[in-house]
C-alpha cells in the first residue's frame, strides 16, 4: 500500500530519509522553506562516522560517491596552548576512514541526487488527527494532507509543536563564526598552523577553533561563555575593552564614534566592531592564533541552543521528528550523524510497513529506539561542552585525550 508521506526540511535528516525511501521505490514529498538549494550558505564541514553517517549513506546507495568526495586527511586534529605551543597533534593513520570530513554543501548535493524537492514551501503549522489525515498549512495560505508527516526542520521546527511542547534553551555558550578563503595562498602561515584538519586553542571559558573545508576555505569559531545578551553591554557582561589586542594600524582605522557607543552595546552587523571585541576577548593569546580573527571576513553570531537531554513525547499517529527537531544537542560531531542514521532507519521501517496500522506501529517503534540512542548522545555532548568551554582549559585537553586514538 502506498502512503502519502511528507518530510519537512531538506537537511541531512530529511534528505537521507527521502533517499532511502526513494531507493525502496516509495514516493515522498519533500518540502523546504528555502527558495533554492543555494539560497543561503550551507555551513561548514561534517565528519561522518563509519557506524552512523556513513552507514546511512550506505543504506542510500551513496557510500562510494561519499568516499570520492570526502577528505580523510581532515580527521587531523591539533591543539595549541594560548601562547602558541603545540600540545597535541593527532594525524590519521594511512587508510583511516573512520570519520572523514565532507563539506555540508557537497553532502547536500550528493543527497539531492534523484530527489524532487519543493523549494519555497514554508510550513507554518501541522495539525494531526483530521478526517483526511495530517494537515500541513503553508506560509502562502495553501494546505495539504498526508498520512505521515516527518519534521526534519531543525532547531526551531514548525512540526514539533504538533507533538511536543519542548522548546530549545540557551546553553550559556555562544559561537561567533568567521571565514578565511584561499588560505594556502593568501595566509600560508595560518594554513601551516591549522594543518590538514582542525586546530583548537582552549582558555578560561573560551576557545578558538579553526576547521578546514575543501578548496582552501577555513571556518573559524570563537567560543565563549556569556549571557545571551552579552553584546548589549560589553563592559557589564564581558568586562571588555575593545581596543585591547588591536595593533596601531587597526586602532587608527577604527571609527572615532566607537568609544561613545561602547556602553550602548555591540552592533553585531558591524564587522570591525565585532572583530575588535573578539580580539579584546582573546587579548594576550599568541599573535598567530589571533590572526585567525584579524583576517576573518564576515562574523556570524551563533548562540548554542539545545533541547532537554531526554526529550521524548507521547506518540501521535501520523507525525514524528528527526534530527535537531527531535534532539537538538551541542555541535560536537554527532548531530548530523544521528540525524542521517535516523532518517535511513525510519525510511526502511516505513518501506516495510504494508498497511496504515503497520505504518503507525513502525513509527512508534522507531521513536522508542531513537529516544534511547539520542538520550545517550545528548548526555555525552552536554558533558563535553561543559568541559570544552570551562574555567579549566585542561579539561578540554583531557577530553580529547580520552576520545582521540593513542
Amino acid at each position: 500500500m502506498r502512503h502519502g508521506i511528507a518530510v519537512i526540511g531538506a537537511g541531512p535528516a530529511g534528505l537521507t530519509f527521502a533517499c532511502v525511501l526513494h531507493r525502496h521505490g516509495h514516493p515522498v514529498t519533500i518540502l523546504e522553506r528555502d527558495p533554492a538549494p543555494d539560497a543561503r550558505p550551507p555551513g561548514g564541514t561534517l565528519d561522518l562516522h563509519e557506524g552512523m553517517g556513513q552507514l546511512a549513506l550506505g543504506k542510500a546507495g551513496l557510500l562510494a560517491e561519499f568516499q570520492a568526495l570526502s577528505r580523510p586527511e581532515g580527521q587531523a586534529m591539533r591543539i595549541l596552548d594560548a601562547d602558541g605551543t603545540v600540545l597535541r597533534d593527532w594525524q590519521p593513520r594511512p587508510g583511516d576512514r573512520a570519520n572523514p570530513e565532507i563539506d555540508r554543501g557537497q553532502l547536500r548535493d550528493l543527497l539531492l541526487g534523484p530527489l524532487d524537492v519543493q523549494w519555497g514551501r514554508g510550513v507554518t503549522e501541522v495539525v494531526p488527527g483530521t478526517r483526511d489525515g495530517v494537515l500541513v498549512r503553508f506560509a502562502d495560505g495553501r494546505q495539504e494532507t498526508f498520512d505521515l508527516v516527518i519534521g526534519a526542520d531543525g532547531a526551531w521546527s514548525r512540526v514539533r509543536p504538533a507533538i511536543s511542547s519542548a522548546t530549545p534553551h540557551y546553553t550559556g555558550v555562544t559561537l561567533v563564526e568567521t571565514s578565511l578563503d584561499d588560505v594556502d595562498t593568501r595566509h600560508p602561515d595560518l594554513a601551516r598552523l591549522i594543518g590538514d584538519g582542525s586546530m583548537a586553542v582552549y582558555g578560561v571559558n573560551r576557545a578558538l577553533v579553526a576547521q578546514r573545508n575543501s578548496g582552501g576555505h577555513v571556518k573559524v569559531y570563537a567560543q565563549f561563555r556569556a549571557p545571551l545578551d552579552w553584546h548589549t553591554n560589553l563592559d557589564r557582561h564581558m568586562g571588555l575593552n575593545r581596543r585591547a589586542g588591536l595593533d596601531a594600524g587597526m586602532e587608527a582605522g577604527m571609527d572615532a564614534g566607537m568609544d561613545a557607543g561602547m556602553d550602548a552595546g555591540l552592533d553585531l552587523a558591524d564587522v570591525e566592531a565585532v572583530r575588535s571585541s573578539l580580539l579584546a576577548l582573546f587579548d594576550g593569546w599568541a599573535a598567530p592564533v589571533l590572526d585567525l580573527l584579524r583576517h576573518g571576513t564576515a562574523f556570524v553570531h551563533r548562540p548554542l541552543y539545545v533541547l532537554p537531554v531526554s526529550h521524548t513525547w507521547a506518540h501521535v499517529p501520523g507525525v514524528t521528528l528527526l534530527g535537531d527537531a527531535a534532539h537538538l544537542m551541542p555541535p560536537l560531531g554527532v548531530g548530523a550523524n544521528l540525524a542521517m542514521l535516523e532518517g535511513a532507519e525510519l525510511a526502511e521501517s516505513v518501506a516495510a510497513a504494508p498497511g496504515p496500522g503497520d505504518l503507525d506501529e513502525a513509527v512508534r517503534a522507531f521513536e522508542e529506539q531513537m529516544w534511547a540512542r539520542a538520550g545517550r548522545w545528548a548526555k555525552i555532548t552536554t558533558a563535553g561542552l561543559e568541559r570544552l568551554v570551562s574555567p579549566d582549559p585542561t579539561e578540554a585537553l583531557a577530553l580529547f585525550d580520552e576520545v582521540q586514538p593513542s
